[in-house]
């Protein structure tokens, strides 16, 4: 990723975006309520229709419905939310494509910053 810009292929593709420190404020939920993380929302309007996306997170299935209807009120888009994931590290891996196409990506980033770069799509690749 070059200098905030994320640039991927126009194939098809899987999100995995863990919700609390990323997308929402890490704890919101239990202080004063969720709270969209900053570029979240703009991010999230430059994903592509056909891409799936999955919520992944550490709180419990009975917290899923009221954090599902927050997610939808605010046009975050999802296919589907794993809860009671554990703390630690998440880890992906995948092959390259033949091509040399690389297919997994891992970005960190800092608790509660938000999402601060943006989606190029490039037919190109």
């Amino acid at each position: 990723m070059d200098s905030g810009v994320l640039r991927l292929s126009s194939l098809p593709k899987t999100w995995l975006f863990d919700i609390d420190g990323t997308l929402v404020k890490h704890n919101g939920f239990l202080e004063n309520g969720e709270e969209l993380l900053p570029g979240v929302k703009e991010f999230f309007e430059n994903l592509p229709n056909e891409d799936i996306v999955i919520l992944l997170t550490a709180r419990k299935n009975s917290q899923i419905p009221a954090l599902a209807k927050f997610l939808q009120e605010n046009n975050i888009r999802f296919n589907h939310i794993l809860p009671n994931l554990p703390v630690g590290e998440r880890i992906l891996i995948n092959d390259c494509k033949p091509s040399g196409l690389k297919t997994a990506y891992a970005i960190s980033t800092k608790r509660d910053e938000g999402i601060r770069f943006t989606l190029d799509i490039d037919k190109g690749i």
